[in-house]
Formats: C-alpha cells, structure tokens, sequence
C-alpha cells in the first residue's frame, strides 16, 4: 500500500513537473523575437536613436516571460544605459545610466557554470552578458568608474575557453573591440595582434580591421 502511494505521489509530481516545463517553454522568447530585439539593438549601437527605445522595450518585454535569463537583462540593461544619449536632462541621463548598469551587473551576478552552454543565436550566455556589459561600461563618461571593470570583462571574454567555440561574427566583435580599446590606450601592437585575428580568422569584420590596421603603421 504504501509503495503504491508512494508511486502515485511521484508521478504526480512528475506530471507537475512536466507542466510547468511546458508553460516554461510556450513563455520563452522564441528566436525570431530575441532576433528582432536584437537587430534593433544593433542599430541602436550604431547611432540610430530612435531604435533604443525600442530595443529596450522589445528586450524589457521579452524579459517578462523569462526573468532568470541573465542575457535578456543584460540588454535591458545595455539599452537602458543608453537613454542616457536620448535626453539633454542631466539629472535623467544620470538616472538612465546608473539604472542600466545596476541592471547589468544584476545580470552577471546571475551567471553560472551552466551559462557557458549556448544560449541566445548558438552564443555561451556568459561570453554575450559580459560582452554586453563590457562594451557598456567602457562607453560611459569616466567619472563613472566603470572603465576598469569593462576592461576586466573584455580580459576575461578572451581568456575564455568557450569564445573558440563562439560564432565568428561575436569573436570578431571582440577582437576589435580589444583592437579599439588597445589602440586608445597607446598599446598598438596589441591592436595590431587583435586586428590581425579578425583578418586571420576571415571574420565579417575583416575589411575594418586591415582599414584600422592600415592606419595604425602609417
């Protein structure tokens, strides 16, 4: 009797499990939202400002129907940072700023061993969260402080043993970024060596970093 119990309970519990599994799924973001979030996002990172607001609420929506998703509230936090650029008020660009980067280190502090698997378009969620923070924090005003700790997650993305298994595209994005970063600090043969990765590498942007290169040995 009371092993029948005992496997009617666990199957019930099973089949709740199983429940919830399925809601879980039918409320995550599906690729095609997380890409038109994303592509908004991209625009938005290329000066288009009248796509951060939008990125931002595609990504804040999105992160509705998956709260623990450290990926969706790095972007949330990105383009909540960058309301900063929409207003001339000092007082809300300081608020959009430190609200993005309170939201983005909420964001890392949610990473684990299990966010080194692929997430969001086939990247480790741990490369893209604090790739996206990093870029963040090095694009703020100095008097923020925030610079070291972008430069310390940009160190910690290329010493990473999953960025060689990251998409192409994202590797080359780093690599000029470091190249960027390298040759603001006056440390050209760093950048010479990231810019020479991409080239290597024949990543997308390949023709910037032989441009950049170009013109750091005239």
């Amino acid at each position: 009797m009371f092993n029948q119990f005992k496997t009617h309970i666990i199957r019930g519990l099973l089949s709740t499990a199983t429940v919830l599994s399925l809601a879980t799924s039918a409320l995550a973001a599906s690729p095609a939202q997380f890409d038109n979030a994303y592509a908004q996002f991209q625009q938005a990172r290329g000066g288009n400002e009248s796509a951060i607001g939008q990125s931002q609420a595609s990504f804040a929506s999105l992160l509705k129907t998956e709260p623990g998703n450290p990926v969706l509230l790095a972007y949330v936090g990105a383009t909540t940072s960058m309301q900063a650029n929409t207003t001339w008020l000092p007082w809300k660009k300081m608020s959009f700023a430190e609200d993005g980067m309170a939201l983005l280190d909420k964001a890392l502090a949610m990473l684990s061993a299990a966010h080194e698997a692929p997430q969001q378009h086939n990247l480790p969620a741990v490369l893209e969260v604090k790739f996206v923070a990093a870029k963040t924090f090095l694009a703020v005003p100095s008097f923020m402080n925030r610079q070291a700790r972008g430069v310390k997650l940009l160190g910690e993305i290329l010493l990473s043993p999953v960025l060689a298994s990251a998409p192409l595209e994202f590797r080359g994005d780093v690599w000029m970024t470091a190249a960027e970063l390298a040759s603001k600090d006056k440390r050209p043969d760093e950048a010479r060596k990231y810019l020479g990765e991409v080239i290597k590498a024949s990543a997308p942007q390949a023709s910037a970093a032989r441009a950049q290169l170009k013109a750091i040995q005239s």
